[in-house]
């Protein structure tokens, strides 16, 4: 699958908020475990002809993890998958920063479209001209850290 096709599967799947991102990994052919880690650890994809999906990738997420946080883990593998499926080799680990040894261009891509994955400009539009207009409004809406929607929306956020 070339990345514009994964790009025009993930656009099929944000029709409304919170974005689903399990049914977007399968229509991917990607298979998402949950696993028991340590906190320091979010993610991995690794090719696996065993466990992986359809494409024979699969996504591990920390299931120690709170909900928005494995959404964007998810997210942050799936984009790896589109994006840098010719560096994950063996496997992809991705830390509590989501740092894997990857150049740190690549982290930023994977961030970015999971991002994109998360909070699509069309719908976070949407629910501001509905009145939704504040940082933790929208991120309750999108399932996503009030910290994921500040940096998305370019405004400082202060707990």
């Amino acid at each position: 699958m070339r990345v514009e096709e994964a790009l025009t599967t993930i656009r099929r799947h944000q029709m409304t908020a919170p974005i689903q991102v399990i049914p977007i990994a399968n229509a991917l052919g990607l298979k998402v475990y949950y696993v028991d880690w340590q906190d320091n650890m979010s993610g991995r994809i690794e090719r696996n002809e065993r466990l992986g999906g359809d494409s024979g990738y699969a996504i591990f997420v920390n299931k120690n993890h709170p909900p928005n946080r494995r959404r964007f883990t998810i997210a942050h593998e799936i984009a790896h998958f589109v994006l840098h499926r010719d560096q994950i080799g063996d496997g992809v680990y991705d830390d509590a920063m989501y740092r894997s040894g990857l150049p740190q261009r690549t982290e930023f891509e994977a961030n970015r479209l999971a991002a994109d994955i998360l909070m699509p400009w069309h719908l976070i539009n949407e629910a501001t001209e509905d009145g939704l207009s504040t940082v933790e409004g929208l991120a309750k809406k999108f399932e996503v850290s009030n910290s994921s929607m500040s940096i998305r929306l370019g405004v400082p956020y202060e707990q």
